[in-house]
């Protein structure tokens, strides 16, 4: 079913954990996007830097805003917004300054157009800019792309992208049960078997040193390889 450009709704989760450093400056960005009529749910996730009381102390009444009574992890965090998404259109956002919400148009105007059900930002397609840092890191995304194409039999850039977008009824089908990081290569997998229509869009990326706040490290990479098995060859629902 078409989505009407003139008049929908984006959804836009942010699952949060200690990022006080950056969370109020990703909102003004959030907020100032392009989109018209979009719904801003933040789900902090116990952070213990000071960013649940910022959030907490927020008076914003154009955000939803929900305090984990413990921590569930990111796929928690994100089964809890895609829940209370109301929109036509639901995006992920991190909680960091690594991705640009000024992107927002070019990566649902695929959905829009009713040339997709599912866009995936990609770090590692087209033209804009991205800070140089980790080899590994970026030999680790490769790897974990390829695998997770060979058993679901898409030709993605960059699975493990914090930037992917759905139709809301599509992203509401799926049971969501990794907690962690590995929910990556589960909605990866779940969509693939839905045969939904999937898009790539080019994307920036301003990645973080660890000594800036990145949390991502080389046990969440065997937990998502367990993950891209488990969901494509094991648990299949």
């Amino acid at each position: 079913m078409s989505i009407d450009p003139s008049n929908f709704t984006l959804s836009i989760i942010i699952p949060c954990y200690n990022e006080i450093n950056t969370i109020s400056d990703l909102i003004k960005k959030v907020k100032s996007s392009t989109i018209k009529s979009k719904e801003i749910i933040i789900i902090d996730n116990c952070s213990n830097d000071g960013t649940r009381e910022f959030l907490n102390n927020l008076k914003d009444e154009s955000l939803i805003i929900v305090l984990n009574k413990r921590n569930i992890g990111k796929g928690g965090s994100l089964a809890k917004g895609f829940a209370l998404a109301s929109g036509n259109i639901t995006l992920v956002q991190d909680a960091d300054l690594e991705y640009d919400p000024s992107e927002y148009e070019k990566l649902i105007d695929p959905i829009l157009n009713d040339q997709a059900d599912v866009v995936y930002g990609s770090r590692f397609m087209g033209e804009a800019p991205h800070r140089v840092l980790y080899f590994w890191h970026r030999v680790g995304n490769g790897f974990l792309t390829l695998l997770s194409n060979i058993l679901t039999d898409i030709n993605l850039t960059d699975m493990e992208t914090c930037y992917k977008v759905f139709r809301t009824s599509i992203i509401k089908s799926i049971n969501i049960k990794e907690r962690g990081f590995g929910v990556e290569p589960e909605i990866t997998a779940k969509i693939a078997r839905l045969n939904c229509r999937i898009y790539e869009v080019g994307i920036s990326y301003f990645g973080r040193t660890y000594e800036e706040g990145k949390k991502v490290g080389w046990k969440d990479g065997l937990v998502a390889i367990w993950c891209i098995f488990k969901y494509n060859l094991i648990f299949r629902n």
